[in-house]
């Protein structure tokens, strides 16, 4: 699929300078969007919404479905009626990185109270009605993974583990009748995650709304690969390589590579793939449905993985002794364009990519991806620099995986900085971030996107994610005020001097609804 030419800004969630200790879907996201309108920007990409499991990642959820409760906003639920702002008050607050641990111990139980309210308030107060109708609605549509999803949620708290294969022996087989007995005891509680998942939902349409107003499109992810601890493949153990004990067989990863000299053991467990075939795909159908029900744009990340895996004994300690091993490639999409139709989908095709991986790509006419930050270190990297750009390109000064611009740059080789300086024109001693920036923004590219880090010239201390290392990453968030309206106006003039300040939706009214308007339909 072909896309406008415009740029954007990679800028997860967490990241958002919002009130609470973590990055949320209220205030702060609003205001992201109306900075992201006044400095002509209409890509947003976010890293997956799912809620995270071990390590805080993203990319290793609970569910392929759900969302993550920790960007719920207390605020919004306050003006919802659903809590008394005096129970929010004295949460940490927007500024400094996120501290995980302080926001499962101090925001997630005012969650719970808040659904608690709603549960209790919601069928009888006229002031909720409206949104009691919307959350009958919503688990009705969303049932074939939500009732599941609360259930093994649940399960999960009460076993303080989400590795469901050491639950009880009734429960871990999914025991019909064990399951009838968690849900005569537990019914609150699961209400409480049906209930969380819809305020989620409805905060996160709320600022999808916003944001096609000013028309801009979400470029969302989903992770190729689902997390062992998770409610996908307890409900769907069938699809996974697992033994008659619930064991993973062999798990995914990638081979040693530029980010690994021993590669990346990732653990989560492999596809049946040929069990997914006979079943037409159907559960890759309902996930990518879903994926754009949330997204404008999808990133499928290690596109790779869809032509042929690695695939590691799950007794390795590493990455480093596995096989590749065939995947479905055309026919899973073929599947999934029948069933859904022309599907907006990006490749992350970083790494070791064979000509048979880039041509399912092109045979499906998706865009590609390209990181400036690889082009300098030697004349094979040279495909990653803008010249060397194609349309079907989405381009990145860097990555969630990548240190950041700068960073990268205090750390570069000579050869790499003679060559950034070639290219850009850079003088000695000045920083190369924005030449770099406007690199990529010149370039014919369809998409170009700037993580925030490199607009707002930080360094390694701001890097989001160092792969292969499993503690102290996706913590980073944005300092607070730094979407100035001087950030604006420089990323507007470079929009409109590369020709990408369109308006790719054609959504943008006339007269833009200011700051205020925006937040009051958030609120409502």
């Amino acid at each position: 699929m072909e896309f406008e030419r415009s740029s954007g800004v990679l800028l997860h969630v967490s990241s958002l300078p919002s009130y609470g200790g973590i990055g949320d879907l209220g205030p702060a996201a609003h205001e992201f969007v109306a900075f992201l309108a006044a400095a002509k920007q209409h890509v947003w990409q976010v890293l997956p919404l799912c809620p995270t499991g071990y390590g805080n990642s993203p990319y290793a959820s609970s569910s392929a479905f759900a969302g993550n409760p920790y960007f719920i906003s207390l605020e919004f639920l306050a003006d919802w009626g659903w809590i008394e702002g005096e129970r929010i008050a004295g949460l940490a607050g927007r500024a400094g990185a996120v501290d995980f641990h302080e926001v499962e111990w101090r925001k997630v139980p005012l969650l719970y109270e808040a659904a608690g309210n709603f549960l209790d308030r919601g069928p009888r107060e006229p002031a909720l009605a409206q949104q009691w109708h919307e959350f009958e609605a919503f688990c009705h549509k969303e049932a074939f993974w939500l009732n599941d999803y609360a259930l093994y949620a649940e399960l999960r708290r009460q076993f303080n583990t989400g590795a469901w294969n050491e639950w009880p022996d009734p429960l871990r087989r999914r025991d019909p009748q064990a399951l009838v007995e968690v849900y005569d005891l537990s019914g609150r509680t699961l209400a409480q995650e049906q209930v969380l998942q819809f305020a989620f939902s409805r905060q996160w349409n709320q600022l999808h709304d916003a944001a096609a107003r000013h028309g801009i499109r979400i470029l969302g992810d989903v992770a190729i690969f689902v997390n062992m601890d998770s409610a996908d493949v307890w409900v769907h153990p069938g699809l996974f390589e697992l033994d008659d004990d619930f064991r993973p067989e062999r798990v995914a990863g990638v081979p040693p590579d530029y980010f690994s000299v021993t590669g990346q053991r990732w653990g989560n467990p492999l596809y049946r793939w040929d069990v997914l075939s006979m079943r037409g795909f159907d559960w890759w159908i309902d996930r990518i449905r879903r994926a754009v029900e949330l997204y404008d744009i999808v990133r499928l990340d290690h596109f790779r993985g869809f032509e042929a895996y690695w695939a590691i004994p799950a007794d390795e300690e590493t990455a480093v002794n596995g096989d590749w091993v065939k995947a479905p490639g055309l026919e899973l999409f073929r599947a999934l364009e029948s069933a859904l139709g022309p599907l907006p989908l990006i490749a992350e095709d970083l790494g070791m990519i064979t000509p048979e991986v880039d041509a399912i790509r092109r045979e499906l006419r998706m865009p590609g991806m390209k990181v400036i930050q690889f082009g300098f270190s030697s004349k094979d990297g040279h495909d990653h620099l803008p010249h060397q750009y194609t349309a079907a390109t989405v381009a990145y000064t860097g990555t969630h995986d990548n240190d950041t611009t700068l960073g990268w740059w205090n750390t570069a080789s000579r050869h790499e900085r003679s060559a950034v300086a070639a290219y850009t024109g850079t003088e000695p001693g000045a920083s190369p971030v924005w030449p770099l920036i406007r690199a990529v923004e010149t370039s014919p590219a369809q998409i170009a996107v700037i993580p925030a880090q490199d607009l707002l010239e930080l360094g390694p201390e701001a890097r989001m994610n160092t792969p292969a290392v499993a503690a102290g990453n996706w913590s980073w968030r944005a300092p607070e005020h730094c979407w100035t309206p001087e950030l604006a106006a420089r990323l507007h003039a470079l929009a409109e001097a590369t020709d990408r300040d369109n308006d790719p939706l054609g959504l943008v009214e006339e007269n833009q609804e200011n700051e205020g308007q925006v937040m009051d339909s958030a609120q409502g």
